[in-house]
């Protein structure tokens, strides 16, 4: 009997035996990942933010697998400038927090966010630079997020600090690989702007990945702005809210 082609085929059993074991290493903690947005119009809690023009987006997120997470995000933006606050073209948004599931299918989120808009402003200028902590809770596709500010001056108003935001958002799965967006929101100032100010947003939305990593989206978004205060238009006098549709093309990587 020859026993050579026997001890080869041992020997090499061993050696993919040993070479599997190397691989197998244990999934790392960290996750990183990244979108990059080409929009139609870029629109947040119910208001134009690019003067209903298309404006380019992206950012990375950083996560950990005890449920820390840090992000980056920016998009273009013409509102800071219209608004006459200064000489901007640019949000930037950094924000961390914590995430923890106590049941399946179940997450509660805790974070800050900081909303900056790099740029030239006069000495005497309000800045538009705001920052919020918030809360949310999702189970499945529903979720409620409450956002509070902590800035006195919110977005461009002055001595507004303590808005307050809630947003109600459900994504539910339909055929043909489509995703509804149903969404409903309600900025609510304090003291002297609520009467004004204040007021309520809403979205319908659909989308779908046209191919892997790739997403299409089209949404109708409403703010009941109409008659409100001069915040709500731009130097044109143009209402940054009433009736707004986006359809934006996503890249996630």
């Amino acid at each position: 009997m020859n026993l050579k082609p026997l001890l080869l085929v041992g020997t090499l059993s061993a050696m993919g035996a040993i070479a599997f074991a190397e691989d197998a290493k244990p999934a790392s903690p960290h996750t990183i990942t990244g979108n990059f947005s080409l929009t139609s119009n870029y629109v947040f809690r119910g208001l134009t933010q690019s003067d209903k023009k298309p404006a380019i987006q992206g950012g990375y997120d950083y996560s950990h697998a005890c449920g820390f997470y840090a992000g980056v995000w920016a998009s273009s933006e013409q509102w800071v400038s219209d608004g006459g606050y200064g000489k901007n073209s640019l949000e930037t948004d950094f924000y961390l927090g914590y995430k923890y599931s106590p049941v399946k299918d179940l997450t509660l989120d805790l974070g800050a966010i900081e909303y900056y808009y790099p740029g030239r402003y006069e000495a005497d200028s309000t800045k538009p630079h705001t920052t919020e902590a918030y809360l949310g809770v999702s189970y499945k596709w529903a979720s409620f997020k409450f956002s509070h500010s902590l800035t006195s001056d919110f977005f461009g108003s002055t001595d507004a600090k303590g808005v307050n935001y809630y947003d109600f958002t459900a994504t539910p799965s339909l055929p043909y690989g489509l995703t509804l967006a149903l969404h409903a929101g309600r900025q609510d100032f304090k003291k002297d702007y609520s009467s004004f100010a204040s007021y309520n947003d809403y979205k319908v939305g659909i989308s779908k990945e046209v191919v892997p990593s790739y997403t299409l989206a089209l949404a109708y978004t409403y703010a009941n702005t109409n008659g409100k205060s001069f915040y709500f238009y731009s130097a044109e006098n143009k209402n940054i809210g009433g009736s707004q549709v986006a359809l934006t093309f996503t890249k996630a990587f």
